[in-house]
């Protein structure tokens, strides 16, 4: 009976700290969208690549295409950067990204690709030096909280002068959703290698 109630206190701990985290994420979500409704708008945002897996894009593409395209649409960012190589499925991450975006109303001039990062950090160095080369000077990083706050750290660190814009989970949220069919055939990689048999886990991030 005690194990029981010692697993059970734990559970109910970390349920709390998980309920604490995942507020202290969507107020700094909120305050930096904020924030930015106010500002003008940015030349792009960059958006790190999720793999397309099985023909489907998962919840965690959705969230991050979609809440790209909401801040185009809502006039925050001109444009998008999708970033990201064909890392673990043979599918360039960035090109089907944009595929998706496309269909949810994004302009194709509006669109950029950057298709060769393997990992987070290159999305966000990758993506940043693809905007300058463009010659976008206002530029931000547009992704889920966790990993944006990871990246935040890492542009500190190296000093790139790129801005944040997490995904707010409520507006997310509020947004009607559809699943548009698209081409994926057109980000086919051929003779690809994944990047498990590449590289170690421990490179890996």
């Amino acid at each position: 009976m005690k194990l029981i109630k010692h697993i059970y206190f734990r559970v109910l701990i970390f349920g709390m700290a998980s309920m604490v985290f995942a507020g202290c994420f969507t107020y700094t979500a909120q305050k930096k969208f904020n924030k930015a409704l106010n500002e003008p708008a940015y030349d792009a945002v960059i958006v790190p690549g999720v793999p397309l897996e099985n023909g489907v894009w998962s919840d965690v593409m959705k969230a991050r295409v979609y809440w790209a395209v909401y801040l185009y649409k809502k006039g925050i960012t001109k444009n998008i950067i999708f970033s990201g190589s064909a890392v673990y499925t043979p599918y360039n991450e960035a090109q089907v990204m944009g595929l998706y975006a496309e269909k949810l109303g994004v302009k194709t001039e509006n669109i950029f690709l950057e298709k060769y990062a393997e990992h987070s950090t290159e999305n966000l160095f990758y993506g940043y030096k693809l905007a300058q080369k463009i010659g976008f000077k206002n530029v931000a990083l547009a992704s889920d909280p966790f990993q944006a706050k990871v990246l935040e750290k890492y542009a500190y660190k190296y000093d790139l002068p790129v801005d944040f814009l997490p995904v707010v989970f409520p507006i997310l949220d509020s947004i009607p959703k559809i699943n548009p069919d698209i081409d994926e055939q057109k980000a086919y990689v051929e003779n690809f290698k994944s990047i498990e048999e590449r590289e170690s886990f421990w490179k890996r991030d």
